[in-house]
């Protein structure tokens, strides 16, 4: 029986001819990554084990990006030991404030990661790097702690759902549309412990960021990883970023898949995951009735600039609805930049919107836009858990940009439609 292509990554990095789903490897890591608040707990463990070095100081990467700039000294503290351990190991890509960014947008777009790679990060949403033909997948800090050490970590090779993709996005939709339109399909364990595998003529179409979003949340659907094949896209998009050579695999023709998925891409329409699951997915347009009283663009989900463009096109001229608050957070502080340059930062503030530099704080309830008790936010990001934005009886609308800018003209939710016409 043939591989899948996840299956062959971690087949070359675990110096195997070959695994098979369920195969217990021990597989050698191209980076490992941490953040501000599980990179610290991961040192105390790297330290509680008696480790005195780092298997490579160029393949480690801490980002500063849940709470910085820090909000409180408990954020304060975990930042400076962070920065304290990278001095003291000389690591090469670490990313304070001046030259941070969200660090699952940051990551490829410094070039840290490229095709073919074998990736941990502790954060769930790490399997975004599927996007540029990598395996990347979410662990805890403890796994940090020894991939930092040994270079390693062990996995159990995950079995595999192809999503067989066709047509072509319509106006108005992106990659947020298709990938809660598939969570919606399959449910937040629909692809359990799985490989996702996107495939068809579909593919080609598809922005570089709309991969990166669709990857990013395929952690939502329960799934082990998400990889996109390396086609012209992915290439274009790598040129002159990355040091290292990317390495191609592509799926044999007999791999086995557990499922198979058919979606026609110009059959999608603006998608919103409803309260309290990113599965309660409906169209936009069927949600007219629901009023918001906040609206977040950004996060590691849609952040980027494609992201800020469609943001953009839809608040330029325009002012958000009174009683509206908007905030709006470019990923990094390369496509901060690029907004101020091209004066979307000048129009967004025009508009009624607040812009702030690179952080993960409202996605994750942490701060820069808690919600209070029955407020409701339409979100770019890519969880609306009870409380995930604030208060237990806050909802949380999770929608892409064009959604999200749309609802911020009306006040309530909108199809991006009815704005665009």
């Amino acid at each position: 029986m043939g591989m899948t292509m996840t299956q062959k990554i971690l087949a070359a990095h675990a110096g195997l001819p070959s695994v098979s789903a369920g195969q217990l490897i021990d597989a050698k890591l191209d980076l490992v990554l941490g953040n501000d608040i599980t990179t610290p707990v991961a040192i105390n463990e790297f330290c509680r084990a008696g480790f005195d070095r780092v298997f490579d100081r160029d393949r480690i990467a801490i980002v500063l990006d849940h709470f910085v700039p820090n909000k409180d000294i408990k954020a304060a503290e975990q930042s400076k030991k962070c920065r304290e351990f990278a001095n003291v190991y000389g690591i090469c890509h670490f990313y304070d404030v001046g030259r941070a960014g969200i660090e699952h947008a940051l990551l490829p777009e410094a070039g840290i990661v490229t095709a073919g790679d074998c990736v941990i990060g502790a954060d769930s949403h790490t399997c975004t790097y599927g996007a540029l033909g990598a395996f990347s997948t979410g662990v805890g800090s403890t796994d940090m702690a020894a991939g930092m050490a040994t270079g390693k970590a062990w996995f159990r090779v995950p079995s595999a759902m192809k999503v067989s993709l066709s047509g072509e996005l319509p106006r108005g939709c992106g990659g947020k549309d298709v990938i809660l339109s598939l969570i919606g399909m399959i449910g937040v364990d629909g692809a359990l412990y799985r490989s996702i595998e996107f495939t068809g003529d579909g593919v080609a179409s598809l922005s570089m960021d709309d991969r990166l979003c669709i990857c990013n949340m395929a952690v939502e659907a329960g799934a082990k990883n998400a990889v996109f094949p390396v086609d012209g896209v992915t290439l274009s998009y790598l040129e002159g970023r990355s040091g290292r050579e990317p390495v191609i695999y592509e799926a044999d023709g007999d791999a086995e898949y557990e499922e198979t998925v058919e979606i026609d891409l110009s059959k999608t329409v603006p998608t919103v995951s409803c309260p309290h699951l990113p599965s309660n997915t409906r169209p936009a347009a069927a949600l007219a009735n629901v009023k918001i009283d906040q609206v977040v663009i950004g996060s590691c989900t849609n952040g980027r600039m494609e992201d800020m463009e469609t943001a953009h096109a839809i608040l330029s001229g325009k002012k958000v609805a009174k009683g509206v608050r908007v905030i709006i957070i470019p990923a990094t502080m390369a496509i901060y930049r690029e907004c101020v340059v091209r004066g979307y930062v000048t129009d967004f503030i025009d508009a009624g919107a607040v812009v702030s530099t690179p952080t993960c704080g409202p996605c994750l309830g942490g701060y820069m836009g808690i919600l209070a008790e029955g407020e409701r936010c339409v979100a770019t990001t890519n969880r609306n858990f009870v409380g995930r934005m604030g208060h237990v009886g806050s909802e949380v609308y999770l929608s892409g940009p064009a959604v999200a800018a749309a609802s911020a003209l009306t006040g309530h939710i909108t199809d991006p439609g009815e704005v665009l016409k």
